[in-house]
């Protein structure tokens, strides 16, 4: 048996990164995956993937930070076992740096964007006798990260809705975690590389994969499986925490 056989699973901005990851993994381990994304093409890719291996996944195209176009999609879904709440975008500046439009833009995928999706699935998951919810959050929430004014703010939301969401929901059989990555490896590293360091792309690699004691980033196929192991009956007694995958950023990093 699979570790997610028979699970119906959301996941949020499972068109790339650490989302693609977690789709393919969750679709290997059996679960019928299903995921929100503004990028299309990307997620279509992943469904098309996740095809070939004999997985089952459908993509919807969603706006998470609209109620609407989130609803639209849970209330369609017959049941939700696992929702995995990964969506989210980035900004660099610190207060000063932050304008009102880049803090409210942050604020509309982040947070309202994590908010929306649990407020429609929370409801599917109490009617079927509980669920899993994993919630990203950020090393972000756990120390002060120069320059991440805004997007230390809205993972720190996370983290504590996600305290919320499991002491609430308790008695419904809801078990709500949350993980908290260092730098991972993903695509988005690579475009804020090649666009902010134009021909030091291998230094800057180099440079911020050293700032992690262990000195590399993280694979986001490494996220996938601590992602995996929260989501699945493994992690049955395991609820309202939050683990951090960092490479020993938070603890080390002196």
């Amino acid at each position: 048996m699979s570790k997610l056989t028979s699970k119906v699973a959301i996941i949020t901005g499972g068109g790339s990164g650490i989302g693609r990851a977690i789709s393919e993994l969750f679709a290997q381990e059996g679960a019928e995956v299903h995921i929100l994304d503004l990028n299309i093409s990307g997620a279509n890719e992943v469904k098309a993937h996740i095809l070939q291996q004999g997985g089952r996944c459908e993509v919807h195209a969603c706006n998470v930070a609209k109620q609407d176009e989130v609803l639209a999609v849970i209330n369609g879904l017959a049941k939700i076992d696992v929702l995995v709440n990964n969506a989210g975008i980035a900004h660099v500046g610190n207060l000063e740096n932050c304008s009102e439009d880049d803090f409210d833009r942050v604020y509309q995928v982040n947070v309202k964007g994590a908010y929306n999706v649990l407020f429609g699935v929370i409801p599917k998951m109490k009617a079927n006798g509980g669920g899993a919810i994993l919630n990203l959050a950020s090393i972000a929430t756990l120390i002060g990260l120069p320059d991440r004014f805004a997007y230390s703010m809205s993972k720190g939301a996370i983290y504590a809705m996600n305290l919320s969401i499991a002491r609430d929901y308790l008695k419904d059989g809801i078990r709500s975690n949350s993980i908290s990555p260092a730098r991972v490896h993903t695509p988005f590293v690579d475009g804020f590389i090649s666009k902010n360091y134009p021909g030091q792309e291998a230094e800057m690699f180099e440079k911020l994969s050293q700032t992690q004691p262990i000195g590399r980033m993280a694979k986001p196929e490494e996220i996938a499986k601590l992602a995996l192991f929260l989501c699945s009956d493994d992690a049955g007694f395991i609820t309202g925490n939050d683990y951090p995958i960092d490479g020993g950023f938070v603890k080390l990093n002196n």
